[in-house]
């Protein structure tokens, strides 16, 4: 099984704001018509349509009163000069049509489109219209909208998610925040969204990882000029494909030295196996020796597990520092509860000042406390811990998922990995990374116990914290897609994505030697 894809999407991904400013730079001063350009994009979304469905049957398309409206507008107009059964509904009135959206509509009716304004159709007319749907082409709302959609939009949204049929996404899902990829009341859930000029940073982060669908990109050969017009972007989209060649490559005379000692600070009674998983996946994913301290009680049982791992059983925080001394990078949270414990443990961690991944309770003991910030940790809240790193709601951390992981590094310092579907990686100095993919089997306990293990190999293979981080988050979704293939979503476990790992780090071996462009190992 080849390793996942990636490539066919640009690695910047833009606000809804700078991708608009892009759009006008091409149209003011590079001289390309905006109608043109409309043209461009229709004709383009409409080549995605009959590459998804040859035979998509009657296509129902919608439209809104913007150039996204227009974009849908031409798509029928393609489809119809192509002999495709086609029904389009303006969902926006006609008359409220300005611009390149208006020249759009005109060419939509006078190349034989069926028009329909949404009202003069009663609500069975609209029901049957959307129930006799092969596919529905959502071009209803685009970047511009930022709130709840309004009516009608609101009901031909909740009309196309009831549907059968499968949905063709305009530029953005209408609904959804380009920008932040937040739904704040009714939107669309396409099965494919085509996007244009710049990717929306929405589209692979919180809900618009769900709601988008599979992300296809069309330049319209603008390419060049997203740079020139001096738009920045707002992060960078990432995955396994494209970080496993930045890797340091093993050389043959490779020793256990060379790849770090990862201390695992982990599980307080009744949390035993966190720890247990911690330091598994830390072998597996490369550490050149792991040490577990946990609990006396759990001693064997992760010997048994896990026999390559060396495994102390501790019963006061002032146990911990020889096991400090040795170790290169200290991972320190999973399951080590709020008790004396955990606050103990993660005291020694702290006051050590070694590099270090701090994960579960260890932030929400810093969350009770006034923490110092440090540059060399990994953090990785998820939202619930993240709200109380910030003192607010999961709401506001959702609301903007990379502000968000920005003001946890701004108050803490280091390396910020926030969690959930579109992974955000942030740091100083350079752009926030968006990991892009998501799983919905994920979504289970010691998932992220098996990411620190990760994030501690990685961190104290490579010394880079940032690398390390954006790295072990996409290893450990591709390796959690690898195993849902076999196990689906809802009987996948954290020990799946552990046996993942080796045959996705293979494959990249062998795409490495094969293509011979990995690095030697850091510091050489």
């Amino acid at each position: 099984m080849p390793l996942s894809g990636g490539h066919s999407l640009p690695e910047d991904l833009y606000s809804a704001d700078a991708v608009r400013e892009i759009d006008r730079y091409v149209i003011d001063q590079q001289g390309v018509d905006g109608f043109e350009l409309m043209q461009a994009a229709a004709a383009s979304a409409f080549r995605r349509l009959v590459r998804y469905w040859p035979e998509p049957g009657r296509i129902l398309v919608l439209c809104g009163a913007g150039n996204n409206g227009g974009d849908g507008y031409l798509v029928a107009a393609n489809a119809v000069r192509h002999g495709l059964s086609v029904d389009c509904i303006a969902v926006a009135p006609t008359e409220k049509l300005s611009g390149d959206a208006r020249k759009a509509w005109k060419k939509s009716v006078a190349d034989g489109v069926p028009v329909k304004a949404l009202a003069d159709l009663s609500d069975s007319e609209v029901s049957e219209s959307i129930a006799s749907a092969g596919l529905i082409v959502d071009a209803m709302l685009g970047t511009g909208v930022t709130g709840a959609p309004r009516e009608p939009f609101a009901a031909m949204i909740r009309h196309c998610n009831g549907a059968a049929a499968p949905v063709l996404g305009i530029d953005l899902p209408s609904g959804l925040n380009a920008s932040t990829g937040t739904v704040a009341g009714d939107a669309v859930r396409a099965d494919v969204t085509v996007t244009f000029i710049g990717l929306k940073a929405g589209l692979f982060t919180g809900q618009g990882a769900e709601f988008a669908g599979d992300v296809v990109f069309e330049s319209l050969d603008t390419d060049d000029w997203a740079s020139e017009s001096g738009q920045q972007p707002l992060a960078h989209r990432v995955d396994w494909s494209r970080l496993h060649s930045s890797l340091p490559r093993r050389p043959k005379a490779a020793h256990k030295g060379r790849f770090g000692h990862v201390l695992i600070v982990a599980g307080d009674r009744g949390l035993g196996g966190a720890g247990m998983m911690a330091a598994e996946a830390a072998s597996r994913s490369g550490a050149g020796m792991v040490t577990l301290a946990t609990r006396p009680e759990y001693v064997a049982p992760a010997l048994a597990r896990c026999p390559s791992v060396m495994v102390q059983g501790l019963i006061h925080g002032s146990e911990l520092p020889p096991l400090i001394s040795a170790a290169d990078v200290i991972v320190c949270g999973p399951g080590i509860g709020q008790g004396a414990w955990g606050q103990q443990m993660l005291q020694q961690v702290v006051a050590s000042g070694k590099p270090r991944v701090l994960d579960a309770d260890a932030l929400n003991l810093m969350a009770s406390r006034v923490a110092q910030p440090a540059d060399n940790h990994i953090l990785t809240p998820h939202p619930g811990e993240a709200a109380r790193l910030l003192e607010c709601t999961v709401a506001d951390i959702e609301s903007d998922r990379i502000r968000a992981a920005e003001q946890i590094h701004e108050l803490f310092g280091g390396v910020v990995l926030l969690k959930g579907a579109g992974t955000i990686v942030a740091s100083g100095g350079v752009l926030p990374d968006i990991i892009s993919g998501s799983n919905p089997g994920m979504a289970t306990g010691g998932m992220g116990d098996v990411l620190s293990g990760i994030l501690g190999s990685f961190y104290a293979q490579f010394g880079n914290a940032r690398l390390s981080a954006s790295a072990a988050a996409a290893l450990h979704l591709e390796a959690a897609n690898r195993a849902s293939g076999t196990r689906g979503y809802m009987g996948l476990l954290p020990m799946d994505v552990i046996d993942a790992l080796p045959q996705v780090l293979m494959e990249s071996e062998q795409a490495a030697a094969v293509g011979g462009n990995m690095k030697g190992v850091a510091g050489e």
